[in-house]
């Protein structure tokens, strides 16, 4: 199985103490996942993050309807936190979310270790392309909801 990583930056100019809890609460995702995925958590009701917490999403990647789960395997307020896949459309998942303070702000850092089924090609052809532009929109989002203009 060929593994892929994508890693990126964003810096907010907001505490760690103020990202972090955005981040934590997951229904947020529907606010920074871009419209086209047609994104929507299936989970109901409060979801308590923790270490061993469940989530199951509903999205369309290139129309075609996928269902997600994912679960929290590490859980360090206001640090970071892992969230890997248990179901859903790639052979592997796994995204370390990380929150530093710096120059009065938040660095949030991720790194996404992924295998996709028909390995390089289809990362090169499709995957690895799609993963650029949600990551691309999420900083926009951010920014927006960070206020950073």
């Amino acid at each position: 199985m060929t593994m892929h990583v994508f890693e990126s930056e964003l810096w907010l100019p907001v505490p760690r103490e103020k990202v972090f809890p955005f981040f934590a609460d997951a229904r947020n995702l529907e606010i920074i996942t871009p419209p086209w995925l047609k994104f929507r958590i299936l989970t109901p009701g409060e979801i308590p993050m923790c270490a061993g917490a469940i989530i199951d999403y509903q999205l369309r990647i290139h129309g075609l309807p996928v269902r997600w789960r994912t679960e929290i395997t590490g859980w360090n307020p206001p640090f970071g936190f892992v969230d890997e896949q248990r179901r859903g459309p790639y052979r592997r998942w796994c995204h370390r979310h990380t929150f530093e303070a710096k120059d009065g702000g938040t660095l949030c850092h991720d790194r996404v270790e992924y295998a996709v089924p028909g390995g390089a090609l289809v990362n090169w052809l499709f995957v690895c392309r799609d993963v650029e532009k949600i990551f691309g929109y999420r900083a926009g989002a951010l920014k927006k909801q960070f206020a950073v203009l």
